[in-house]
């Protein structure tokens, strides 16, 4: 660090001082009995010469001060000598230099943008988060939550509510709607979502489109119900390109972490192309040592740039592990995001009215396609006769593969499907009949009923 010390440089005054004998031996002794001089003559004499000595020791003296006055008057004028001016050139090259070295230090601090020390990024992120924090939300909803209860002998799943959090970034909007990415399994088993912004309002959202298999989602707020206010400091996140990570490189996380509002956290690129496979899907993924716990889920992950790299996800990796969180690369879930962005929204419909299938499915997990050759979808297991799938002629053995034209890869993506169906509602719905020997695909159009329908 350069250290600027005023230097105290002291000032050093002389003075001439000249000392001179003025005292001279003179005799006055003359020849016993001899005639003095006439004193007048002798007066007279004496007193000429006097002068002349007393005139050039004037001179002499008055010269002598005025000479001593005029190297005063030079050395205190603000005159310019050859000397003095190597000095203040000098004196100023010096403070140039130390300038110089200031910026120097300035710029090299700005270029080292990632101290590194242990496993934390000391260097300071605030301007970073400031120009991108109004991109990230925070989530907040009530789940399913299913319980298993023992009376006697049997057991019986019960169905309750739970609060949880995630988080979100702001991806888009279209005409009417504002558009949030985050991660499958911050919305799925919601009853109800509700988006804080930068600004501490909040909106209810609902569920634009889903993809499970990467632990994607696309969540939609009317633009009519976030105020202008709002919309004055909210704004899209800028997306970076994630294939062009180095490891060791600065990563950023921003996130609703633990429920209590957006909060920062950072680290490093700690590993890309991560392969971690996740309820029977792998997947390549980020890691980083910053810190991502419950609730920065959907979250972003950014470079120093501001740019989103990253949708992180708390789920993966777990509480037991430290110093290891992952992220989903933007440059895989960009195009996923896109797709998910021009789907249909829909909303939930009262309990009264929700609409009801008639079957019991269990979702084709990818061991059993490799077990058994069966599809990616929803099996059935058994149709309750008089119902819109009896009447539609689905039977046991069928694998549903799409609903109403979005795909059916589990049976949590079926049932989030119908719960947006009205009972009276007419779909069309794309099944493989047939066995794994020979599978066909077929579409029926199903009237959907309501659960007291028989």
């Amino acid at each position: 660090m350069y250290e600027n010390n005023n230097n105290q440089y002291p000032n050093y005054y002389g003075s001439y001082s000249g000392n001179k004998d003025t005292s001279s031996p003179y005799g006055t002794a003359g020849p016993i009995n001899s005639v003095p001089p006439e004193p007048k003559k002798q007066k007279k004499k004496s007193g000429f010469f006097g002068k002349i000595v007393k005139m050039a020791l004037s001179g002499a003296v008055f010269g002598l001060c005025a000479g001593s006055i005029m190297v005063i008057m030079l050395h205190l004028a603000p005159v310019e000598t050859n000397q003095e001016k190597s000095e203040v050139t000098s004196i100023t090259e010096n403070t140039n230099h130390a300038i110089a070295s200031q910026d120097a230090i300035k710029d090299a601090e700005e270029i080292a943008t990632a101290n590194i020390s242990g496993n934390t990024v000391v260097s300071d992120v605030s301007l970073v988060v400031e120009n991108t924090m109004p991109s990230v939300v925070s989530i907040t909803g009530m789940y399913k939550v299913e319980e298993e209860n023992y009376f006697g002998f049997r057991n019986f799943i019960t169905e309750s509510e739970s609060p949880g959090s995630g988080s979100g970034i702001i991806v888009g909007q279209n005409d009417t709607e504002l558009l949030i990415a985050t991660n499958n399994h911050v919305v799925e088993d919601a009853t109800s979502l509700s988006v804080q912004f930068i600004d501490d309002t909040t909106a209810d959202a609902v569920v634009k489109g889903t993809n499970a298999d990467v632990d994607l989602a696309v969540i939609a707020i009317p633009l009519e119900d976030i105020s202008e206010e709002t919309r004055g400091v909210i704004k899209v996140a800028s997306l970076g390109d994630s294939d062009s990570l180095k490891v060791g490189e600065p990563a950023i996380a921003i996130g609703n972490a633990l429920g209590y509002g957006q909060s920062v956290t950072t680290g490093v690129i700690s590993a890309i192309d991560r392969e971690y496979t996740i309820e029977e899907n792998t997947a390549n993924l980020i890691q980083t040592d910053a810190a991502i716990n419950p609730g920065n889920s959907g979250g972003a992950l950014l470079n120093v740039k501001g740019e989103v790299v990253g949708i992180n996800s708390s789920k993966i990796g777990g509480s037991v592990i430290e110093g290891m969180g992952y992220a989903i690369p933007i440059s895989t879930a960009k195009p996923i995001i896109e797709e998910l962005m021009t789907k249909t929204t829909r909303t939930k419909v009262d309990e009264a009215q929700k609409a009801y299938l008639g079957i019991v499915g269990i979702s084709v997990t990818n061991e059993v396609q490799e077990s058994y050759g069966l599809p990616e979808g929803v099996y059935v297991t058994q149709v309750f006769s008089g119902t819109g799938a009896s009447k539609a002629g689905l039977v046991k053995g069928d694998i549903i593969v799409e609903f109403d034209g979005e795909k059916v890869r589990t049976m949590e993506e079926l049932t989030a499907l119908l719960e947006c169906y009205e009972k009276g509602s007419t779909v069309e719905i794309k099944i493989m009949q047939g066995s794994p020997s020979g599978y066909q695909e077929k579409t029926v159009t199903v009237t959907l009923g309501g659960r007291v329908d028989s």
